[in-house]
């Protein structure tokens, strides 16, 4: 199914796009802020979450799994 590795390309760019924003926000804040610990936060939940989205695809059949070299035959 096309929508559910849609899904999962904007979950990976929120997780690479949360980390970046992570990255800025520890190399600029130069006060107390938390920003960094809740970006961090962010993308430690999302990770979670597209693990248990690609297991529960995987487990209804809407993804497969394959190897990088199809097998001959």
């Amino acid at each position: 199914m096309l929508w559910i590795k849609v899904i999962i390309v904007i979950m990976l760019a929120l997780i690479l796009l949360s980390l970046v924003a992570s990255m800025f926000t520890l190399m600029r804040d130069r006060d107390n802020s938390n920003r960094t610990a809740k970006f961090l936060t962010f993308r430690i939940v999302m990770s979670i979450l597209l693990f248990i989205l690609i297991g529960v695809s995987f487990y209804m059949g809407w993804i497969q799994p394959h190897g990088l070299i199809p097998p001959q035959g």
